[in-house]
Parts: structure tokens; C-alpha cells; sequence
């Protein structure tokens, strides 16, 4: 199936791949569905580059998908060496210069010093963004202490666009994501936005409403991506974009057009999908290999922590996508 590409509305994005060591920040304003990319394994658990190239293809050619988030936690991003996340931001960013709209590498890490390393290293093949979760063994108890982190690892980094990362479920930093952005940009000039992966509405309206132009508010939830809708999210970052982007494109679209029972029919499918798949333990491990069976793709097993799925789990899940969507 091959669906067209999709931005939110009124919010196109400029394809450049450019950018010289003293070139502003880019003003390419991220926006539309954002896939949070797997990262591919060999069997033995060791980092697959060769999946990188066939898995661009598969987003943009069947999901309609041209923008993707990596190292994330989606792609097991805190469970990887530095090395490691080098090695696949430097793949990811040069097998879709070009082809896709917008790379942007989490660089996040519990070491203010390696999320500086990343940072570098990101600026210098080429991602169009970074993004820094907060701190999660030592956490930064108030919305001062995780700006100055966030200021810290941005510094090195200057000319490229910067977002938070905020997911407070994974963190357990219950700072209010709009405590965050009060103020930033005075410490943070290449701040452009926030990935809010949390179902606080409130806060997640209080971004919106407190948001400046250049920025791009996206939200990370997919089951409630309608919600952020309608509070005025610009982009989503979501990992079932990975293998159900064509269909949340639709429901973006119903949305724009003011067809909010298109729209709604849509969400609740995946709603119905992801709470079946919750049922089954849902989970990266569990995604992983649910995106190996929708794409084809060898992504490989989750590493430990987190425990291998087994492929019957995988293919449950699958078969309740296709009496879903047909």
C-alpha cells in the first residue's frame, strides 16, 4: 500500500539537507508524523546497519512517513553504548539525506558529558535536530535544574535545532512540561519544541497556548493523537507510525477537513488495536517484532531488559490490525 506524503496543515516543510558549521539554526519547521524508529539487530544482538536503507524505503514508499526520531526509546536509544548510537544516527542521517524531510537524533543520557558527545557528533553528519530526554538515575528536581542540563548539552550543538523530550512516564521527572519551556529560549536559542509523550492534557494545552511561532509542539501519544488535535498539536511522534502511519495520515486528514467522524472512527481503531496489544504485555520488545512481521524488515531482538517476543504474539497482534484495517 502507498500512501502520499502528509504534513499538518498550513505547516509544509522546506527540504535541506544542508548546514555549515556557523549557519543559523534551520528554519525547517518539523511537523506531520514523525516515525520513532526501531533499532535494527542482528539475531546475536549486535547493531544492523543494513536494515537502515530497506526501512527508509518502507516509510516513505508504504507509510507516507518522511520525518523520523532515533535512539529514542522506541529505538532502545538508554540501553545502547555511545558508540552504538553513533554508529546508527550516522547511518539513519546519511541513508536519508535527501529522501526524507527531517532526521532528528535523541542524544539524551544519564552523563551530562556523553549527551554533549552525541550532540557533536549529531551536529556533524548532518541531523536537522536533537533531542534530550531528562536525566532519570539522578533527576533534576525542579524545572530550573533540568533547563540548565537541557542548556548544557544544547551548547555544543548551537546551530542545531533543539527539542525536549518530555516523557515523564519513562523518567519518572514530574516536572510539568510548560514549567520547562517558560523562558528556555532565553537560555536555549535553537530551541524549536517539544516531543510531550504524556497524557496530561492540561499541560499539553498550556505548551500550545505558551508556544512561539517557529516552534513545533508534538505529541506522543498515539492512541489519543485526536485529543492533541484538537488542542492544536503541529506533529506527532509516535512509534506505530512505523507500520500505521498510512492510516493516521488519513485520520490528519479528516481532522483538517473538519470530518471528525472519519477522524474519530480512525483513532478508535487504534485505540482497539494497541488495547488488544496491551493485553498481550505491549511492549518495545513486543513492537519491535510486531514491525519485523507488518514490514518484512529483520529488525532483530529487543536487547535486556527487555525479553524477545515471541513471533505467534506478534502475528495475534497483526491479524487484529487486518480485521481492523482491511
Amino acid at each position: 500500500m502507498h500512501c502520499g506524503n502528509k504534513n499538518f496543515k498550513g505547516q509544509g516543510v522546506v527540504k535541506d539537507n544542508s548546514r555549515t558549521a556557523m549557519a543559523p539554526a534551520s528554519d525547517k519547521k518539523l511537523t506531520g508524523l514523525v516515525a520513532a524508529t526501531f533499532s535494527p539487530f542482528n539475531p546475536e544482538g549486535e547493531i544492523n546497519l543494513s536494515e537502515i536503507g530497506p526501512y527508509i524505503d518502507y516509510l516513505i514508499e508504504k507509510q507516507g512517513v518522511n520525518s523520523i526520531f532515533v535512539n529514542g526509546t522506541t529505538g532502545e536509544g538508554m540501553s545502547l553504548s555511545v558508540g552504538e548510537r553513533k554508529m546508527l544516527a550516522e547511518e539513519w542521517c546519511h541513508k536519508a539525506k535527501g529522501r526524507m524531510d527531517q532526521v532528528i537524533v535523541h542524544v539524551g543520557c544519564l552523563s551530562l558529558k556523553d549527551s554533549q558527545e552525541l550532540a557533536r557528533h549529531a551536529a556533524e553528519v548532518g541531523a536537522d535536530g536533537i533531542a534530550v530526554i531528562a536525566p532519570s538515575f539522578f533527576k533534576p528536581s525542579t524545572a530550573d535544574a533540568l533547563r540548565s542540563f537541557l542548556q548544557q548539552v544544547a551548547s555544543v550543538a548551537p546551530t542545531v535545532p533543539f527539542y525536549y523530550y518530555h516523557v515523564p512516564v519513562m523518567t519518572s521527572v514530574n516536572v510539568p512540561g510548560i514549567d520547562v519551556l517558560e523562558g528556555i529560549e532565553t537560555l536555549i536559542p535553537s530551541f524549536r519544541g517539544i516531543k510531550f509523550t504524556d497524557g496530561n492534557l492540561m499541560d499539553f494545552g498550556q505548551c500550545v497556548s505558551y508556544s512561539q511561532p517557529h516552534w513545533s509542539i508534538l505529541y506522543g501519544i498515539d492512541e489519543q493523537l485526536l485529543a492533541a488535535l484538537a488542542m492544536g498539536a503541529q506533529g506527532a511522534v509516535g512509534s506505530t507510525f512505523n507500520y500505521v502511519g498510512c492510516h493516521v495520515n488519513e485520520l490528519v486528514s479528516a481532522f483538517e477537513k473538519g470530518d471528525l467522524l472519519q477522524a474519530r472512527t480512525i483513532q478508535f481503531k487504534m485505540q482497539e488495536l494497541l488495547g488488544f496489544a496491551k493485553k498481550l504485555g505491549f511492549d518495545v520488545g513486543v513492537n519491535k517484532q510486531l514491525m519485523s512481521e507488518m514490514s518484512g524488515l529483520s529488525l532483530g531482538p529487543p536487547r535486556l531488559p527487555l525479553l524477545p517476543c515471541s513471533r505467534d504474539c506478534a502475528l495475534t497482534i497483526k491479524e487484529k490490525y487486518q480485521s481492523l484495517f482491511p
